[in-house]
């Protein structure tokens, strides 16, 4: 019996390793199960947030609820089938034309070299060959945006889950309640899954407003500077904004890049540097802190470790919903008692109350 005590923590420490081992299996051979199931809950806490501000409005307030999460509904397949059959198109349209747009760079580094007059340097002829030569612009793009190239299936499957659980979300009340024999225990479980639900939905809905106006916004100037495959690159812009501190940049960084192949132009991609990361700015500094309040109180380290485990299970689908996986982690680690040390640890200041993501004055 002292034995068993004693090898106690080791052995619980063994079934850890392995529990972990045996979830992060799952997750990779699994991911073309599990990804549109995770993508199709969190849609869904967006469409029902949306569906409520529907309800608000002056002549819509009349309707009946299920008529707004059906326009919802709808509303979210038509973009999700518009983002498909922009991302199928563009990423083709992309891979035809980083020829012709490396050959532009090497063109135009080419004339600074004649400038200067670098060719006649042995340095010059050694930085290029382990610079230019070893550059294949085609290949490390596609790479890149390799996690685009399946989404069909993947919004299909997404549009079904989340219409499924829509549709049943009315029963889940009467779920709990049936699971649940003592009244009060269901009560309370309802109302703390309420308020869970509530602020993931906040959160989220806001966070996705915010990401709207901002691919809008990146669109226009993107347009205004003639820039090929401006759509594809607003929405880009859009979607990695949900990874704070880098995401967003790194959206950025594509257009900007592929904008020198384009016009062979420095001026022009500082121009568009400038104005795109203006834009950022403005939305991540003065948009973003008034609409959702203070940002959402997760550690550096946290959001860091979380990019690199999804990103590396999932690639860029993994990324961009590797924050609000852990926003709602933290979320629902505050509202309990017994896992509030884990949002604690979690968080970026180590506070007490639970982060409160509801969205602040608008207007």
């Amino acid at each position: 019996m002292d034995d068993a005590l004693k090898n106690a923590p080791f052995l619980n420490l063994v079934l850890a390793v392995v529990l972990v081992i045996a979830v992060g299996w799952l997750l990779v051979a699994g991911r073309q199960i599990i990804l549109p199931i995770v993508t199709a809950v969190i849609s869904v806490y967006v469409m029902m947030s949306a569906s409520d501000m529907l309800a608000r409005l002056p002549v819509l307030n009349r309707a009946p609820p299920i008529l707004l999460r059906a326009l919802v509904l709808l509303a979210f397949a038509v973009a999700l089938l518009a983002f498909a059959v922009v991302v199928a198109g563009t990423v083709r349209d992309i891979g035809a034309a980083l020829p012709a747009y490396q050959q532009n760079i090497e063109t135009m580094v080419q004339a600074v070299a004649q400038r200067f007059d670098l060719e006649s340097q042995t340095l010059w002829e050694e930085i290029r060959a382990v610079t230019l030569d070893q550059i294949d612009m085609q290949q490390l793009l596609l790479a890149a945006l390799g996690g685009f190239t399946s989404v069909g299936i993947t919004v299909f499957l997404v549009v079904i889950y989340a219409g499924f659980l829509i549709a049943e979300r009315g029963a889940f009340p009467a779920k709990i309640s049936a699971a649940l024999t003592d009244t009060e225990s269901a009560s309370k479980t309802l109302r703390v899954i309420t308020d869970i639900n509530e602020q993931i939905s906040q959160y989220l809905a806001v966070k996705t407003l915010i990401n709207l106006i901002l691919g809008l916004i990146s669109f226009a100037i993107l347009w205004l500077l003639d820039v090929d495959f401006a759509l594809f690159w607003a929405i880009t812009i859009a979607l990695l904004n949900y990874i704070p501190y880098v995401g967003s940049y790194l959206g950025v960084a594509f257009p900007v890049i592929l904008s020198l192949g384009q016009f062979a132009s420095l001026q022009t991609t500082l121009i568009l540097l400038a104005m795109l990361v203006a834009a950022q700015t403005w939305v991540g500094n003065v948009l973003e802190p008034r609409w959702i309040g203070r940002q959402l109180n997760m550690s550096p380290f946290v959001v860091l470790v979380a990019l690199s485990v999804w990103g590396a299970l999932w690639g860029i689908p993994g990324a961009i919903l590797a924050i609000p996986m852990t926003s709602i982690l933290i979320i629902v680690t505050s509202n309990f008692e017994s896992t509030h040390f884990i949002a604690v640890l979690l968080s970026e200041r180590g506070e007490k109350a639970p982060p409160d993501p509801s969205p602040r004055d608008v207007g």
